[in-house]
């Protein structure tokens, strides 16, 4: 697949007489990690049909509201689906790490050393008005993303020193430190703008209007803050490259909003919306029923997964003094009865979360093993000393809702960071201080596993107050970081890579994605030392074992708990091919069955 030709680098100076040879190497695939599944010449993934229809219509449920069509503002709330308008130069796919195939990209070339890298455009790429797609729109795109984009991205970019067109289809991306992942990274993750539209726009504003796209779909109607709706586009350039055979199979999207998550699902049952994934234990064990269950229009399954699982919690913001003893921390953790709730809230379907990594081979388990201590040894005296003795665990109860061994350690814990109870109130015995801090939610079902939570905190004389806002307020708060503690999650991780800086590096404060609000010396330094080493497996499995200890024995979060299967209902027209994909659930491959959709109330075909 690739090809290697012997490129000279010339170092020259006054009495320089030698010459550095590098390497050039030309593919059409980039891989970041391990090796490439598919050779040059596939003509589809494995997990889709390719002779699925292009056909019929599918409704989706949106819990909140949206205000604007740019995905990349810092301000606003975007409309579901509204990122994916623009195509990448190149497509990653669900059954992959890190492995990249030519979307808008045709081929490319870069130094192995990951210096530079040259792209080429496919030149039948073009936007949905018919404009060619040119190395001067990517060019401009990173221009854009880096001057008006969110303040991550050009955190995470500082390294790129220049996207120059160095001609009407290649652009030539310029490292000024070399960085393999990152420079693979702008090929897979930024989204292609389209110049002609933007250039006279502020992309860091909402924007009220559709904005032309170059993606598969495109907005053929809406309703501010109700809904969107997409239309595929017939004249879809990319629809017949390896990347999207048998994707993208409905020919009309919509999404529908709904205050709330009570009122969506009774809305899905009574035929409003066609599919809905349960995140809701006892939504799946007790309200999946009524006549359309029963005339078999509506389907029920549960599909197995193995995929890495996000890491969901509760996150303290540990900028906020009341959080930034990390015994404090710990003690607090004692307060979810996660048996009880499993058992009386969530019909046993889950499994507690323990780590930043998990269901993958980097879940940090045992005791460090030797190539972890050879990391771990550097930082002795800067990060907790059972690190190196323990195996962390979240706290474990015996379900019955009786938690007073688990209050005792608690309160010794609190004792030791200088509180104690006064008068049943946990206080601050140098400041008098009463605890007392507010979890910001904005669903009803988040309330409803917070309480018993909040019932135990009061058991403890802590004041834990729980708000409920709408999104768009939620959204602004969490990026103003003007907030004490969240219900939120870390995005899975399936190997570890360099993301992990935007949400752990304290580089990366200002970004939303770095929730807890983490300044530490040590989980930049690993974080660091994860991305430098992108290409060696094994010492990533050290340093991902390593890092994942550290954060867990940090106490940045109350873990909550997650399940390897997905709960999945849809009204029955649907098909899907016979693999899933090993990172999704895959519906961008579903289509819908005429047959089937036949049979059904005429409002859902």
């Amino acid at each position: 697949m690739a090809v290697l030709r012997n490129v000279a680098l010339v170092t020259l100076g006054l009495f320089a007489t030698s010459a550095i040879a590098a390497n050039t190497i030309e593919s059409t695939t980039l891989v970041g990690f391990g090796t490439a599944k598919y050779p040059e010449n596939f003509t589809h993934f494995d997990y889709v049909n390719p002779d699925a229809p292009k056909f019929g219509k599918v409704t989706y449920g949106q819990i909140g509201t949206y205000d604007n069509f740019n995905r990349f503002a810092s301000r606003g709330v975007a409309a579901a689906a509204s990122g994916n308008l623009y195509d990448t130069l190149m497509f990653s796919p669900s059954d992959e790490i890190n492995a990249y195939y030519p979307l808008i990209a045709e081929r490319v070339r870069y130094s192995d050393d990951f210096s530079w890298m040259e792209i080429d455009i496919n030149p039948k790429a073009r936007f949905n008005d018919g404009h060619p797609i040119t190395a001067k729109d990517v060019e401009f795109t990173f221009n854009k993303f880096m001057k008006e984009g969110v303040p991550q991205y050009r955190a995470y970019y500082k390294d790129v020193e220049s996207v120059k067109a160095i001609s009407e289809l290649t652009v030539r991306i310029d490292m000024s430190r070399p960085n393999k992942e990152k420079l693979f990274g702008l090929a897979q993750s930024t989204r292609v703008l389209p110049e002609h539209f933007w250039k006279d726009k502020n992309f860091a504003e909402p924007l009220t209007e559709p904005p032309v796209g170059s993606g598969a779909y495109k907005i053929t109607d809406y309703k501010p803050g109700q809904s969107v709706t997409y239309e595929l586009d017939e004249s879809y350039w990319a629809k017949d490259l390896p990347v999207n055979v048998g994707r993208n199979n409905f020919a009309t999207v919509q999404y529908d909003y709904y205050r709330d998550d009570t009122v969506m699902l009774e809305a899905f049952k009574a035929g409003e919306f066609d599919f809905r994934q349960e995140s809701s234990a006892k939504f799946w064990a007790s309200s999946y029923t009524g006549a359309n269950f029963d005339k078999g229009y509506i389907k029920k399954e549960e599909i197995e997964h193995h995929k890495p699982m996000a890491t969901q919690a509760f996150v303290f913001n540990i900028q906020r003094p009341v959080f930034n003893d990390p015994q404090v921390r710990e003690a607090l953790n004692y307060a979810m009865d996660f048996e009880w709730m499993n058992k009386n809230m969530f019909y046993n379907q889950y499994t507690r979360t323990r780590s930043y990594f998990q269901n993958t081979d980097y879940e940090a388990k045992g005791l460090p093993s030797e190539a972890e201590l050879t990391i771990l040894n550097e930082y002795k005296g800067k990060i907790p000393e059972r690190v190196f003795s323990e195996e962390y665990n979240p706290p474990v109860t015996d379900s019955s809702g009786r938690i007073r061994p688990q209050m005792r350690k608690a309160f010794a814990l609190l004792k030791e960071a200088g509180w104690e109870l006064k008068n049943k109130v946990m206080t601050n015995v140098k400041t008098g201080e009463k605890m007392s801090f507010e979890l910001l939610i904005y669903s009803p079902t988040t309330e409803r596993y917070a309480i018993p939570i909040q019932k135990n905190m009061r058991a403890m004389g802590i004041d834990m107050r729980i708000r409920t806002i709408d999104t768009t307020q939620y959204t602004k708060r969490l990026r103003d970081r003007d907030f004490d503690m969240v219900s939120s999650s870390y995005f899975a991780n399936p190997y570890p890579n360099s993301d992990l800086k935007i949400v752990w590096n304290s580089n990366f404060i200002d970004s939303t994605y770095n929730t807890a609000g983490v300044m530490d010396p040590v989980v930049d330094a690993l974080t660091d030392e994860i991305a430098d080493h992108q290409d060696n497996p094994k010492q990533l499995l050290a340093l991902g074992r390593a890092l994942d200890r550290v954060l867990q024995w940090n106490y940045y979060i109350i873990p909550q708990w997650y399940i390897k299967k997905y709960r999945v209902a849809t009204w029955d027209k649907f098909e899907r091919p016979d693999v899933l994909p090993t990172y999704d659930l895959g519906i961008d491959t579903w289509w819908v069955s005429k047959e089937k959709a036949d049979k059904l109330p005429e409002k859902r075909r």
